[in-house]
C-alpha cells in the first residue's frame, strides 16, 4: 500500500518567504517553484502543495468577506 507523505513543518522564516511570494504571484510556474524551493530548502513538490493549500485558504477568506458584506450591507444614510 502507498504510504502517506509526512507533514512538512515550516519555520517562521520559511512561511514569511512563502507568504511574500504568494503576494507577488498566486500561481508560480515550475521554474519559480524550483527557485522558491532552493531558497527555502524544501522540494518543489512541497512548494506546489503549499501554494494549492494557500490559494484554497485565500478563496475561502474571499468568499467569507463577500458573504459578510452581503449579510450586513453598509448603509449610506
Amino acid at each position: 500500500p502507498a504510504r502517506k507523505k509526512s507533514r512538512t513543518f515550516y519555520s517562521a522564516e520559511q512561511l514569511e518567504e512563502l507568504e511574500k511570494m504568494f503576494q507577488e504571484d498566486r500561481y508560480p510556474d515550475s521554474e519559480k517553484r524550483k527557485e522558491i524551493a532552493a531558497v527555502i530548502g524544501v522540494t518543489p513538490q512541497r512548494i506546489m502543495v503549499w501554494f494549492q493549500n494557500r490559494r484554497a485558504k485565500w478563496r475561502k477568506s474571499e468568499k467569507m468577506s463577500v458573504k459578510g458584506n452581503k449579510k450586513y450591507p453598509t448603509s449610506s444614510a
